[in-house]
C-alpha cells in the first residue's frame, strides 16, 4: 500500500513545520467559525446590504405601515362615527313618546286634506289631535322622495341638540322602514309668511320688532348656544311660525347643517329658496353662519316691507336689495298709518333697513353677527317704547 505523506510529515522537512504551517495557511480567509478571517470581500458585501436595508427597505417599510395603520384608524373612525350618529338619533327619538301610525292616523282623520298645514321639501305637515287632546302639527316624511330617510335623521339630530323657546319642540316621533313622521307643537297662529302676506292678518310695529328679535335670538343659539354649530341653511318666511302669544319660533332643519370640529363652512348640493340664499350658497353651494345672517337680512326686509325677495317686481340684478333704498315708498303702508309720530317710525325703520342691508353684503366676511343683530334691535326696541 502507498502512503503519501504530507511534505512536512517527511523527517527531513519536519524542521520545517512551523514555517510550512504558516506559509500554507496565509492568505487563507473563510467563515469566522472555521477560524480563519474574514474576507473582504465578504465584509464588503454585509456592508453593503446592511447600508441598503437601513437607508432604502427599512424607511420605505416603516411608512408603508405607518399609513396602512393610518388608513386603519381612519376608517375605524369613520364606522364609528355613523354607528354613534345612529345611536345618537336613536337615543333622541327614545327619550321622545313613542307614537304609533295607528294613533298618527287617528290623530289626523286619516290624514285628511282639512288638515293639512303646510307642504315641504320632503313632506306634508298636518294638525292633529292625540287620545289625551293635545293639538300637535305632525310632519310626514315622503319617503319616496330622494333625501327624505337622511332629512328625517338630521332633523331628530338637529333637535336633540337643542332647546330654545324660539325654536320647534318635538313631542313624539314614529318610525319603521315604511313610514316616518315627528310630532311637534302646534302653533295655532300659523306662518309667519300668512301674517305677511294675507289680507286678513297685519303686524303691528311692535309685534313685527318682538318677533325679528325672536328669530335672531334663534339663530344666534344655532350658532353659538352648543357644543355643535348648526347652519339653518333654508330661513324664510313660511319656516317661521307664530304661537299664541305671537312669538316666533324656527321650524324644518330638514336640511340643516351640522359645523364639527371647529369648521366655520362646508359644502352642500342641496340649494335653498331663491331670493333668500346668500350669493356663495348659489355659487359654490357654501354653507356658514354668514349665509344665514343674509338670509336673516333679506327676511327683515320682508317683514318690514311685506314684500317677497321672489316678487316678479325683482327680475335680472334688480333685487329686493336694491329697492330698500328709498325706505319711504317701501315700508309698509299700514305701519305708517299707526298713531304716533311719523317721523321717529321713520328712524326707527331706517335703522332696521341698515340693519338688513349690513346682513345683506356680497361678501361674507364683511357681514354683521347674530350677536350684533340682536343688540341693535333690541336698542331699536327701547327707543321705539
Amino acid at each position: 500500500m502507498l502512503q503519501f505523506l504530507c511534505p512536512c510529515e517527511r523527517p527531513r522537512l519536519r524542521s520545517l513545520l512551523p514555517c510550512c504551517v504558516e506559509e500554507a495557511s496565509r492568505g487563507l480567509c473563510g467563515a469566522s467559525r472555521l477560524q480563519f478571517p474574514e474576507c473582504e470581500t465578504m465584509g464588503r458585501s454585509r456592508k453593503t446590504t446592511a447600508y441598503i436595508f437601513l437607508k432604502y427597505i427599512l424607511p420605505i417599510s416603516s411608512v408603508a405601515t405607518i399609513l396602512e395603520l393610518a388608513f386603519l384608524r381612519i376608517l375605524k373612525f369613520q364606522n364609528h362615527n355613523k354607528v354613534l350618529q345612529k345611536f345618537e338619533v336613536d337615543q333622541a327619538m327614545a327619550r321622545w313618546r313613542r307614537i304609533s301610525y295607528y294613533e298618527i292616523q287617528q290623530a289626523t282623520d286619516r290624514f285628511n286634506g282639512d288638515n293639512l298645514l303646510g307642504i315641504g321639501s320632503f313632506g306634508k305637515v298636518y294638525k292633529g289631535v292625540l287620545s289625551d287632546g293635545t293639538n300637535v302639527a305632525i310632519k310626514v316624511f315622503n319617503l319616496g322622495l330622494e333625501g327624505a330617510f337622511r332629512s328625517f335623521d338630521l332633523e331628530c339630530e338637529v333637535l336633540r341638540n337643542i332647546r330654545h323657546r324660539n325654536l320647534t319642540k318635538i313631542i313624539s316621533s314614529c318610525s319603521n322602514l315604511d313610514f316616518k313622521a315627528l310630532v311637534m307643537s302646534y302653533m295655532v297662529n300659523g306662518s309667519l309668511e300668512k301674517w305677511l302676506h294675507s289680507e286678513d292678518h297685519s303686524l303691528s310695529m311692535i309685534e313685527r320688532i318682538n318677533i325679528v328679535i325672536d328669530i335672531a335670538e334663534a339663530i344666534n343659539y344655532l350658532h353659538h348656544g352648543g357644543s355643535i354649530s348648526i347652519v339653518r341653511c333654508d330661513l324664510k318666511a313660511s319656516n317661521i311660525l307664530v304661537d299664541e302669544d305671537m312669538a316666533a319660533h324656527v321650524t324644518d332643519f330638514g336640511i340643516a347643517k351640522l359645523l364639527n370640529g371647529g369648521n366655520s363652512m362646508t359644502h352642500t348640493l342641496t340649494l335653498a329658496t331663491m331670493g333668500y340664499m346668500a350669493p356663495e350658497y348659489g355659487l359654490e353651494g357654501l354653507v356658514s353662519k354668514q349665509g344665514d345672517v343674509y338670509s336673516y337680512g333679506i327676511l327683515l326686509m320682508e317683514i318690514f316691507t311685506q314684500k317677497k325677495p321672489t316678487d316678479e317686481m325683482f327680475m335680472g340684478d334688480f333685487s329686493i336689495k336694491h329697492w330698500v333704498d328709498s325706505l319711504i315708498d317701501i315700508v309698509d303702508a299700514r305701519l305708517l298709518m299707526e298713531e304716533g309720530e311719523l317721523a321717529s317710525k321713520k328712524v326707527y325703520l331706517s335703522s332696521i333697513m341698515k340693519l338688513a342691508l349690513d346682513c345683506t353684503k356680497e361678501l361674507p366676511r364683511e357681514r354683521t353677527n347674530m350677536k350684533d343683530v340682536i343688540t341693535t334691535l333690541k336698542k331699536i326696541k327701547m327707543a321705539f317704547l
